[in-house]
């Protein structure tokens, strides 16, 4: 493995193998410098090449005496540890907070999970549709009149659950500085949902910015903040919500001129909705991206990921890394003196532990 760089580096972090979420935050601290050693189960193999890259494997028996030994000197040379087991299994392991942070103190314990360590609600299965189901977050995303949409697993594993997860480390450890002491990082990706519905929460009685189905500005009620469908079958995004961004948009697409009275008036928004449908079918997407795209417009085309990865925005910020022949999503954010990289993963987790000094 190439030598780590970034703002972590140093900062040396023991992943518990898991899925969604855990691995994730692993990645975003690896991707900045920090030392990830992934403990997996023996036999494992890697599911996912982007995700769980630049880590240092080791295949650990945690049913085992020496298995969890391992893991328990492992932790004591350790800043941070990340799980995402359901509450009480690592207690059972013989590797909970109360045991490993009485051996090393200055222990960051994060610990990723979808409903938290306590509630009604801990013990029993879930995943991401589930979660975002009781904050508010799935009821918002869809069409009027028809069942909620999930967005992938956007907004809860990640969105709510391990940029949450990854923030809380942070923030334990800038406390550590001060204290000298670690603590148990509680991060559930309901908390995490919940704070992301923070703006709709404060604004909840404004009919315009409505979580009601297809009903607000921002959730496909309004004509001017959705999408379209071009001549040839694929969409492109408008979002011209300020009446100069907007004017833009109608000039330039030549839209009719009705279209400029009353943008705000929510009684207006399905027929002016039905001309811009109309309009926008009139050419292919590369025409209108010809035609809107690095305007004030505020206008994108609706892409999938490969053809993201070839456009010429991306590309210019490099916001995708060919490595070892595989395609990578590029390290955020980023940093002007130390900036992150993306690293091949290997299998010498025991030996990189080995070298830790306590």
């Amino acid at each position: 493995m190439s030598q780590p760089s970034g703002p972590l580096t140093g900062l040396k972090v023991i992943e518990f193998a898991g899925i969604g979420p855990g691995p994730h935050v692993a990645m975003l601290l690896a991707d900045l410098g920090a030392e990830v050693v992934r403990i997996e189960r023996p036999g494992s193999a890697v599911s996912n090449p982007v995700v769980e890259r630049a880590r240092h494997r080791a295949e650990v028996d945690l049913k085992t005496v020496e298995g969890k030994a391992f893991c328990q000197m492992a932790c004591a040379k350790a800043d941070v540890l990340i799980e995402g087991f359901r509450p009480g299994v690592m207690e059972r392991l013989g590797l909970g907070p109360e045991a490993l942070l009485e051996t090393n103190p200055r222990l960051i314990y994060a610990r990723m999970t979808g409903w938290g360590q306590d509630g009604p609600l801990a013990q029993a299965a879930g995943h991401d549709i589930n979660y975002i189901a009781v904050t508010g977050a799935l009821s918002a995303v869809g069409r009027a009149g028809e069942t909620a949409v999930p967005p992938q697993n956007l907004v809860g594993d990640f969105g709510g659950g391990s940029m949450y997860c990854a923030f809380g480390i942070m923030a334990a450890l800038y406390e550590r500085e001060k204290s000298g002491k670690g603590q148990v990082v509680d991060a559930a990706i309901v908390d995490g949902a919940t704070s992301l519905m923070s703006f709709f929460f404060g604004v909840r009685t404004r009919p315009f910015l409505t979580t009601e189905r297809g009903k607000g500005m921002l959730s496909g009620g309004a004509h001017f903040y959705r999408c379209f469908t071009c001549a040839d079958g694929k969409e492109v995004s408008v979002g011209a919500i300020e009446p100069q961004f907007y004017a833009e948009l109608l000039a330039k697409s030549g839209a009719p001129a009705e279209l400029a009275e009353a943008q705000m008036n929510p009684a207006n928004w399905d027929d002016y909705a039905d001309k811009l449908t109309a309009l926008f079918k009139t050419k292919t997407q590369a025409e209108w991206t010809e035609l809107l795209e690095g305007s004030d417009a505020c206008f994108a085309p609706v892409l999938s990921l490969d053809e993201a990865r070839d456009h010429p925005h991306m590309k210019a910020r490099g916001a995708f890394v060919e490595h070892d022949g595989e395609w990578h999503t590029a390290p955020a954010p980023r940093f002007s003196r130390t900036p992150g990289s993306v690293r091949s993963s290997d299998d010498d987790g025991a030996a990189v532990i080995a070298g830790w000094s306590i």
